[in-house]
């Protein structure tokens, strides 16, 4: 067997390691690119769609194009300011790079993938399959036809063409394999397009599609200076392309791969989470891009209106509710993990998300971009904490519903900011309210030692209680964020990195990887204190939990140095571009 089908897995083989997956998206959809070459994951139309190539979770369905050569070592990069991956390998006989994107902007209802072939210094030999089964592996393509350099196909209820693959044939499984021969310095295009509806309009030249996607991705990303700023761009360049124009974020791009491995936590995360929503939308007020922060208060305002007390963790990216959970049978799933979609969190009442909602709209009406929409769902998501403020929720981990501290303070951040924008009535009434929530969080959720914990039946620190100090909960100097903080530290912190909470009598980092949104929210509390070195090694410590990509989980597992659960999560994303831009690490260039 040649290096190049070891690279590529088959249905049911082993996938790569998640720090090796780059990610292209366009808002619609969003494909994972491995090291040998292989589109392990791509679901279409949208986000929440079956998948079309499911390969990382042992799916049939692949797109290969990697060296025929029989040995090579891959590496690779993103072009500055996008989502466009260059694969790069190295074989004895030279170099060769493939060119990766999805069409940016993109539609609703078809996706266009391109892949560009150099050869750069010598010729080179490259190796094709295209297979795309539908239905998560399960639907063959079937009404094959050739048009000269085009193939044209279905599979399950997806129209499929392809540009540039005149050389392919069908072979005895029905897909098309074949070589492409690339001349030194040379190129060869692929163009992929994946539609709900028929693909009756003429396709654009693969040159007209880069130049779409080059220079949208330029006029959508701004650009950053400072020590850290290659990783705060690729950062906004992911909230970008796994953000739908005037809709919702995901929380990642994939479902189903294991935070850890046989524990039976595995979710769901192709949806958009308010809380991820809200998070995004704050890092991109403060780095002065407003796109970002306007699709963010659109999704926000659409949904409390509509819901009210209602309010769900997480819809999907057009606000439609999240399917039950459900096991997808068939898929071997993700090694450590079974294959499941849709997410259980659908049922539950999350307090703090509306605090977090009132803080992402403050921020849009200190910048003037809050329409009388906003402001109305400000009043609403105000009134719902008002009634509801006292009750039990999941919280910010999605828990058995408590008494949860966090949940508390976050809500006393948003009034706080929210009546910082408002006219004097409000204003007073928020102000009020936020008091009112305060002493009683004060009465019930401190520990002996002066800092806040976990729940008012529960004397564990909890680093979820970093963020309502760095929103402004309290004043900077009142001494239970400094407490807070220092317990935190003390007990949730190790080798540079920070844990969640402890769930058990087992050391850390037996039940549970450390928390990358954790770090950064440590790295924003010790700048908050005054301690500019303690904020940087944080920062500096987490921003490097991640691979060649630059892409970062939810999780890290520290002593294996890898990458634990879905992959890119949208709010370690954002928490790392905030810190950047916050400690001086990054901001728009001048």
């Amino acid at each position: 067997m040649g290096a190049a089908d070891a690279a590529q897995p088959a249905g049911g083989t082993t996938p790569a390691v998640l720090r090796d997956y780059a990610l292209i998206a366009d808002g619609h959809r969003g494909a994972l690119v491995g090291p040998g070459g292989d589109v392990a994951w791509l679901c279409a139309p949208g986000w929440s769609d079956p998948a079309v190539f499911s390969a990382l979770l042992g799916g049939a369905g692949r797109f290969l194009v990697a060296p025929a050569a029989d040995r090579f070592v891959w590496g690779g990069h993103y072009e500055p300011g996008s989502l466009i991956w260059r694969s790069r390998w190295v074989t004895g006989d030279g170099i060769v790079e493939s060119r990766e994107a999805l069409v940016f902007p993109g539609e609703t209802g078809r996706l266009v993938l391109l892949r560009q072939v150099r050869a750069l210094d010598r010729p080179a030999r490259v190796r094709v399959v295209l297979d795309p089964r539908a239905g998560f592996g399960r639907e063959p393509v079937r009404n094959v036809i050739r048009d000269g350099e085009r193939w044209l196909a279905r599979t399950g209820g997806l129209h499929l063409r392809l540009q540039g693959g005149g050389r392919l044939r069908r072979d005895r499984q029905g897909f098309l394999a074949g070589e492409l021969t690339v001349p030194a310095g040379g190129r060869h295009d692929l163009v992929l397009e994946l539609a709900a509806g028929r693909l009756d309009q003429p396709c654009e030249s693969p040159e007209d599609l880069w130049h779409t996607t080059e220079h949208h991705w330029a006029s959508v990303v701004p650009s950053l200076a400072g020590p850290a700023a290659r990783d705060a761009t690729l950062a906004y360049a992911v909230l970008r392309g796994m953000t739908r124009p005037g809709g919702g974020m995901v929380a990642a791009a994939t479902t189903a791969l294991p935070e850890r491995a046989m524990a039976g936590r595995n979710y769901d995360y192709r949806y958009a989470w308010i809380r991820d929503q809200s998070f995004a939308g704050q890092a991109a007020a403060l780095v002065g891009s407003y796109d970002l922060l306007d699709d963010a208060v659109s999704f926000l305002t659409d949904r409390v209106l509509a819901e009210g007390d209602g309010l769900a963790p997480a819809y999907t990216v057009g606000g439609e509710p999240v399917p039950r959970e459900q096991p997808l049978d068939g898929l071997p799933g993700y090694p450590g993990a079974s294959a499941r979609t849709g997410n259980w969190v659908r049922g539950q009442f999350q307090l703090d998300a509306f605090g977090e909602v009132l803080m992402v709209l403050a921020a849009a009406q200190r910048h003037d971009r809050l329409d009388s929409d906003g402001r109305h769902a400000m009043r609403v998501a105000a009134e719902v904490i008002e009634r509801r403020w006292a009750e039990p929720d999941a919280g910010i981990w999605e828990l058995p519903p408590r008494q949860w501290t966090h949940s508390k303070l976050t809500c006393v951040a948003g009034l706080r900011a929210a009546a910082r924008t408002a006219t004097a009535r409000p204003a007073a009434h928020w102000s009020a309210l936020a008091d009112r929530i305060l002493a009683d969080a004060a009465a019930h959720g401190l520990a002996a030692g002066g800092h806040w914990r976990r729940a008012y039946d529960d004397d564990r620190v909890d680093a979820a209680l970093l963020l309502p100090g760095i929103r402004g909960a309290l004043p900077p100097q009142d001494p239970r964020i400094d407490l807070t903080r220092r317990a935190i530290v003390d007990e949730l912190a190790r080798d540079g990195y920070l844990y969640r909470f402890r769930p058990d009598r087992r050391p850390l980092g037996d039940a549970e990887g450390a928390f990358l949104l954790c770090g950064f929210a440590a790295a924003l509390s010790a700048w908050q204190a005054g301690d500019a070195v303690g904020a940087n090694r944080w920062f500096e410590r987490n921003r490097a939990a991640c691979g060649p990509p630059g892409l970062y989980t939810e999780e890290y597992d520290v002593r294996q140095r890898q990458l634990r659960g879905n992959l890119p999560q949208g709010f370690v994303h954002a928490l790392m571009l905030e810190t950047a831009v916050t400690l001086g690490q990054a901001g728009p260039c001048r």
